[in-house]
């Protein structure tokens, strides 16, 4: 009887479940086997296992190829045809260039001459304006006075003499008094001796403005027996030339105006 409740005993213990392990039978054979549950769940983590891996392998992959280069998909014609139309590009490109450079270069000789040409018009237009007595002009020269002669009045022709003088020494704008001495120039006297320039009669004394290189102007002035000396000893007057760098002649003459003449086309 106690044999037979010992052996109840251990066929009860047997049949108890241990915790999360599966349960373990014993087989016809005497050894133990994994329940069926437990080897579908294996089966199941495996297979995941796999699949995940050759979802990684293929993005690898992929992503291999699509750092490759589109080039080495194409055909030899396919890339001498690519090459080809490069290289037209570029020659048109380059052509496109050189003609942009052309156009560029002569716009900017263009704008250089125009540029020279309103200079040069600017410089034939103070020039002229100057050389015809329309413009004031400044500039370093001498300032002549002369007296009123104590032996005898001074004559026009002397007076234009020293005008003449100054000419010949390089004077480039003079005046004589308030008038503006021109090409058209001339010097009169009246019934009473009185000096007249242009239909203005001249004060004493006579001051006359000259610009040009100050001490040629004063030579043609001082020179021994020359319209000064003449001015000392026939007329008795005092003559002064003082040079300056600084002569302003403000006296100007209205355009000349032509009526049988005109510019030559």
């Amino acid at each position: 009887m106690r044999m037979k409740a010992h052996v109840e005993a251990e066929g009860r213990n047997d049949d108890l479940a241990t915790g999360s392990f599966p349960q373990v039978g014993r087989a016809g054979n005497g050894k133990r086997s994994l329940g069926g549950s437990g080897l579908r769940a294996k089966l199941l983590s495996s297979t995941l296992v796999v699949l995940m891996c050759a979802l990684l392998g293929f993005g690898y992959m992929t992503q291999i190829n699509n750092t490759q280069s589109t080039y080495e998909t194409l055909s030899e014609d396919e890339l001498v045809r690519l090459i080809n139309e490069t290289s037209n590009q570029a020659q048109l490109l380059e052509q496109r260039k050189n003609e942009l450079s052309s156009q560029l270069s002569s716009l900017k000789a263009a704008a250089d001459q125009r540029e020279q040409a309103e200079k040069i018009a600017k410089q034939n237009e103070e020039t002229s304006g100057i050389i015809s007595g329309r413009l004031p002009a400044q500039g370093e020269g001498v300032v002549i006075t002369i007296m009123r002669g104590t032996k005898q009045n001074i004559d026009a022709a002397s007076l234009f003499t020293l005008i003449e003088e100054l000419r010949n020494a390089g004077a480039e704008v003079i005046s004589v008094g308030d008038v503006r001495v021109v090409t058209s120039t001339s010097i009169t006297a009246d019934a009473d001796g009185n000096l007249i320039c242009d239909g203005v009669t001249l004060d004493t004394p006579y001051v006359i403005r000259a610009i040009g290189n100050p001490a040629d102007l004063q030579n043609a002035v001082n020179i021994a027996g020359g319209i000064g000396s003449r001015l000392k000893v026939m007329y008795g007057s005092r003559v002064t030339v003082t040079q300056s760098d600084d002569v302003t002649i403000d006296a100007v003459r209205d355009p000349a105006t032509y009526k049988y003449a005109k510019a030559a086309e």
